[in-house]
């Protein structure tokens, strides 16, 4: 079985994911900031990790860099998800590690077809 660490700040995007990530699967854990999330990656590396690109304690970008500097840190499939499509914040994700980005609001099916599209379902 899969692993999916979402790491948000709101408990109800975190909720909502892990219902859509659970329907294909996946064992899911959470993480309410960056700090709490390289703690989780810490003891175990998941399969993949949906990240928000803005949370207290460690932000985002310096936790991809953390993660991918680990070791077994280049293994999870890791999509960020931003609130705005600015290419600078984007672009940063992505030289930070993040395999793909996607934009909220989404809803199952467009998450599904991210999932489907970096290879973890």
């Amino acid at each position: 079985m899969k692993t999916c660490l979402v790491a948000d700040d709101s408990s109800v995007i975190r909720k909502v994911v892990r219902h859509i990530l659970e329907g294909h699967g996946f064992t899911v854990s959470e993480a309410a900031d960056g700090r709490q999330a390289l703690d989780q990656v810490g003891r175990h590396m998941p399969d993949g990790i949906l990240l928000d690109w803005s949370m207290p304690a460690m932000d985002s970008f310096d936790f991809l860099r953390a993660l991918r500097a680990m070791p077994g840190g280049d293994h999870p499939k890791v999509v960020f998800c931003a609130v705005e499509n600015e290419l600078a914040v984007i672009a940063r994700a992505m030289h930070a590690g993040a395999d793909d980005t996607l934009l909220k609001p989404f809803d199952r099916e467009v998450l599904s077809a991210k999932l489907h599209q970096v290879g973890l379902i």
